[in-house]
């Protein structure tokens, strides 16, 4: 059963008026309400007409159902559309939501540096200030939790927790239950020491900032980051709903081809922050986090760079399997995010579903897209090879292209 183990970090863009070379920038269309998201209208022109080739090719090529997209550039849509179906006989639209996976731990990421500021919490304060039952604690930073770099096992590399995934997609876990596979074997390594991604690290760090704030993890992140942003498309689910409109997910991770739309997302990451969006608040979210729009200066230098440079290499301990990025400086993880090249992202995947978010800062650009598979998609993150390919056709001098 192939999930989002390796679901690394996200970010992108903001405000800004310039273009890249060439670019043809699309208005809103006039038929459409403020703040709704749609289709930018026909016919596409210039960089738009491009990336919108891209994606054509790239949903006939992979055997997608659907591929939704935004670019922008500073403020500006380049395009927004939507191709393919959510369902037989229903139109995929930019409006449908979907699941965003690990956007919320970069929204965790920004958070804590926020309360970080404000004189809250220390990010070198021991998880065990917060939270004196996880074990390690004394050992383990909010830094570590993070980067991701503390030497806490995958509970989704488990074989048991796979295997019970596997049979019971619909089950709820909980936070204890997670976090117990993950602490119950010995540290990959001495925290601090190396890196190595862990869905752990954000269930603990769920619960130590809502320690922190003395708020609900939901209601932190919609007071500190969905409402300053105008996210009003994004929320978190405590149970494997979304709201309408949706767009479905498939897969074949069990070896048959089935509906994945409302598996239990309880696992991935902590309760308060298992996120849907469209696609619209994706690309505002990504050019808000890719240029530190809710953080300061100093913070966000801290997001980009907490200390993971250098970090990452297999040991005694630690198989490649686990510590399997070199962290250098054109390529690593951040506090919640991923940096590649210059740019800032984020690259969920959720049984059937997959997601990028990309910023640009020297080119001011933005790429959002989501798919779901098809019976016969290839595995892997077909949304991530998509917005690699608009980069190399909008930003040749810059283009995104993870390893």
């Amino acid at each position: 059963m192939k999930r989002s183990s390796t679901v690394l970090l996200c970010i992108a863009s903001l405000m800004g008026t310039a273009l890249p070379a060439g670019a043809a920038a699309v208005p809103a269309a006039a038929a459409a309400a403020p703040g709704t998201c749609v289709n930018s209208p026909a016919p596409a022109e210039g960089d738009a007409r491009e990336v919108l080739t891209i994606a054509q090719r790239a949903q006939q090529e992979f055997g997608l159902n659907s591929v939704v997209l935004r670019v922008s550039s500073g403020d500006r849509e380049v395009l927004t559309t939507a191709l393919g179906e959510s369902m037989t006989g229903v139109p995929a639209e930019p409006s449908m939501h979907f699941r965003t996976g690990s956007v919320a731990i970069v929204y965790m990421g920004a958070v804590l540096l926020q309360l970080v500021e404000q004189g809250k919490a220390s990010l070198d304060d021991p998880v065990s200030r917060w939270l004196p039952d996880v074990p390690h604690g004394s050992e383990i930073t909010l830094r570590m939790l993070g980067s991701s770099t503390s030497g806490l096992r995958d509970y989704v590399t488990d074989p048991a927790f796979d295997a019970e995934l596997e049979a019971k997609p619909f089950r709820k876990w909980t936070p204890a239950e997670v976090i117990a596979i993950a602490t119950g074997k010995p540290l990959l390594y001495k925290p601090g020491t190396n890196w190595s991604y862990s869905h752990a690290n954000f269930a603990i760090l769920g619960e130590a900032l809502e320690k922190i704030s003395g708020l609900p993890l939901d209601r932190l992140l919609t007071q500190r980051v969905y409402e300053p942003l105008g996210l009003s498309q994004t929320s978190n689910q405590y149970t494997p709903q979304i709201p309408d409109p949706v767009l479905h997910a498939f897969t074949s991770e069990r070896g048959t081809y089935e509906e994945s739309t409302f598996w239990n997302p309880s696992w991935t990451t902590a309760p308060g922050a298992v996120l849907v969006q469209n696609i619209c608040d994706l690309d505002r979210s990504a050019r808000a986090v890719g240029t530190g729009e809710l953080l300061s200066a100093q913070s966000f230098k801290t997001q980009l760079d907490p200390g993971t440079i250098g970090l990452g290499h297999k040991t005694s301990t630690c198989p490649a399997t686990a510590c399997q990025l070199t962290n250098t400086e054109t390529h690593h993880f951040g506090l919640g995010v991923i940096v590649v090249n210059g740019w800032i992202l984020t690259n969920p995947s959720f049984s059937g579903y997959a997601a990028i978010q990309a910023y640009q800062p020297a080119d001011k650009l933005s790429i959002s897209v989501t798919v779901t598979q098809g019976p016969k998609s290839p595995a892997g993150n077909s949304a991530q090879t998509i917005a690699e390919r608009i980069s190399v056709a909008l930003t040749p001098g810059h283009p995104l292209k993870m390893r």
